[in-house]
């Protein structure tokens, strides 16, 4: 049992310090004998307790947060979910995202795993999202980290921090890095498979031409047409699938009468998109 006395201005500066409530951090201070930092100690490992039991809830909602470094050269998407749309509108819940993406940028962070270990206001990441969990009562976890490097990245957020997206570029002019903007919105609102018809992964190409050779096969008109001919009709419905859901083929969304690829050439005929990132909520 404690012997130390507690006062409520040493609740209200736990309470200050962890934004736990004001009933847990007088227990904690109670079972800490009065130690400021062992009571912290306390909290961050109930937030544990209440992180674990809670790992069988579903947190679908949250915030993406989506920035580059300030030479627009390496770019960085954070998930921070919770369960309800209520904390994920939350001014403070927000701000916290933000600045786990800060810790990112600053350590030139490159993995989940190290962003979790690094340090936040002197405790690991980790720690401090336990924290959230111990005050606000949801579960909270960081679910996504996406990097891009390039000579050039533009990054852009979309809905009230429901979708981020990256552009990798091959050149980083003020130019180049605008235009990638409006490509960023281009793959937020189309979410093509990929940069280009030769960058499209080799089993998407297998399964939608398979789709595709099967649909012309049903089709009465082809009974009995030579498999020649349906492999010639299917590689053409494929080069419609590539202009429709490869980035650079696609209409351009501001100019439907110009392709991604050449809004992009009119900006500079030498600039490219290398790769990009695109990660919503749901």
């Amino acid at each position: 049992m404690s012997t130390a006395t507690i006062t409520a201005a040493d609740i209200n500066k736990l309470r200050q310090t962890t934004g736990a409530g004001m009933m847990d951090c007088r227990k904690a201070l109670v079972e800490s004998d009065g130690d400021f930092e062992k009571a912290i100690d306390y909290l961050r490992k109930k937030g544990q307790k209440v992180a674990a039991l809670r790992n069988d809830r579903e947190a679908k909602e949250g915030v993406i947060i989506a920035t580059t470094t300030s030479d627009n050269k390496t770019g960085f998407i954070v998930t921070l979910a919770c369960e309800t749309d209520f904390v994920a509108k939350n001014a403070d819940f927000v701000s916290f995202a933000q600045s786990i993406v800060a810790v990112a940028v600053k350590g030139n962070i490159k993995t989940l795993e190290e962003l979790l270990a690094a340090q936040l206001d002197g405790v690991t990441i980790a720690d401090k999202i336990n924290d959230q969990v111990a005050r606000i009562g949801e579960k909270i976890q960081l679910t996504r980290f996406e990097r891009i490097d390039a000579e050039g990245v533009s990054a852009y957020i979309h809905g009230a921090y429901r979708m981020g997206v990256l552009v990798g570029l091959s050149k980083n002019s003020p130019a180049v890095l605008e235009a990638g903007k409006d490509i960023a919105m281009q793959i937020a609102a189309m979410n093509p498979v990929a940069v280009d018809p030769d960058s499209v992964p080799a089993d998407v190409v297998a399964r939608e031409k398979a789709i595709v050779t099967e649909q012309i096969k049903n089709d009465p008109k082809m009974a009995g047409k030579p498999d020649a001919m349906i492999d010639k009709i299917a590689d053409g419905k494929l080069n419609a699938f590539f202009k429709e859901n490869t980035l650079t083929a696609q209409a351009f969304v501001k100019d439907a009468s110009k392709t991604v690829g050449d809004y992009l050439k009119g900006i500079d005929a030498s600039a490219k998109v290398t790769q990009f990132k695109r990660v919503q909520l749901g």
